[in-house]
């Protein structure tokens, strides 16, 4: 009986009639009036007028007698939307699969036949960002099955355009890896002198860098990348795909190592 309760007045929430059951009781109803006007599209729709008032009525009565039924229900709630939020998830990274782990342009690390893919979207002024490098490291060398595509999305500004042009460009020199990690670990201050400085250091043909930058072809990468965590509900950095999940924000070498784990079985 408490569990058909519970689920009484977790429809009742998801319909938006909760507060029905901590009103007081309704005046006598008027005549019904004729109308044209289509049901609302909700769960509510599947219980006439007459029903809905007696499933208030039952819900009233027990939530005065165990008010700890509105707790129960609202968990009920929660767990039914998160994991339809999972759900979805999952299916738009396996729909995306192609884009996320496959594009020949996307720079990659690790082991290029790796039983796990983590999928990283960067920004590479952010301080979460350049955190993230030593876990990431640690992750490479302790797991030789796993690899890693970077995917740059500049959110941070017109600075962080600058740096994520010149990093995309770097890669045709196979300098991607080089660079990454000597502008995420340098001065956030990011200017053209400071990357060219960095591809000098790194002995790259900024020549070559500072043509390409501008290019169609870069400008097309990282537009692509911006539309990938659009539609994956990624709005900020770092975020990775590992398995069917995204995880925003920091992650321990443990948590990478979970998700791995957990990535490995489906």
């Amino acid at each position: 009986m408490r569990r058909l309760l519970s689920y009484a007045l977790s429809v009742l929430l998801a319909a938006g009639l909760a507060t029905a059951a901590f009103a007081a009781p309704p005046p006598p109803a008027a005549a019904p009036q004729e109308s044209t006007a289509a049901p609302p599209a909700s769960a509510a729709a599947a219980f006439t007028p007459a029903q809905q008032e007696a499933i208030v009525a039952i819900v009233r009565h027990a939530l005065q007698t165990d008010p700890t039924l509105l707790r129960d229900a609202i968990i009920a709630l929660q767990q039914d939307n998160a994991a339809r939020k999972e759900h979805a998830e999952a299916a738009a990274i396996a729909a995306l699969a192609p884009d996320l782990l496959h594009n020949p342009a996307d720079p990659t690390e690790g082991n290029p036949k790796a039983a796990v893919t983590v999928v990283e979207f960067f920004d590479p002024r952010c301080p979460y960002c350049r955190s993230m490098l030593p876990a990431i490291a640690t992750l490479l060398a302790h797991h030789p099955d796993v690899r890693v595509v970077y995917k740059d999305i500049p959110i941070l500004g017109p600075e962080s355009v600058l740096a994520a042009k010149v990093l995309t460009a770097a890669e045709a020199q196979g300098g991607f890896q080089k660079m990454m990690q000597t502008v995420m670990t340098g001065p956030a201050d990011i200017t053209l002198e400071t990357l060219h400085a960095a591809a000098t250091k790194n002995g790259l043909d900024w020549a070559k860098i500072r043509k390409s930058m501008d290019s169609d072809t870069v400008a097309d990468q990282l537009h692509a990348n911006i539309d990938l965590a659009r539609k994956l509900g990624i709005d900020g950095t770092p975020a990775y795909i590992i398995g069917l999940h995204v995880y925003p924000g920091l992650l321990t070498v443990e948590q990478l190592e979970k998700a791995v784990a957990e990535a490995r079985q489906q």
